[in-house]
């Protein structure tokens, strides 16, 4: 498969991995916008944000509670972010959350 996302979850390319689940994983922004910059993805395929099921959903917004306190975020605020589409920046079509911290946004 090419997508990108497919073959970091596949252990084809490295990631720095800062949490997983069974059905997520969590890696560090390879062109960080903040000094906490996490994507989450599930780790079967779907294009886009908007074709996530709720449990998909579900599991991607807990991991990011766990990865903001992880990262020492969750007291100060941290931004999740999805793009959806080529007009909104998105790169990899592979859903992905972005958890974004350590700094005022």
């Amino acid at each position: 498969m090419s997508c990108l996302f497919c073959r970091i979850v596949d252990g084809e390319i490295p990631a720095t991995v800062v949490h997983e689940t069974k059905t997520t994983l969590a890696f560090r922004d390879i062109r960080p916008k903040a000094p906490v910059h996490v994507l989450l993805i599930p780790r079967e395929h779907v294009p886009n944000a908007v074709d996530l099921d709720r449990d998909q959903l579900g599991d991607l917004f807990a991991a990011a509670k766990e990865v903001a306190e992880a990262e020492g975020v969750s007291e100060s605020g941290y931004r999740l972010v999805f793009n959806t589409g080529p007009d909104s920046g998105q790169e990899v079509f592979h859903a992905h959350l972005h958890v974004l911290g350590g700094e005022r946004l």
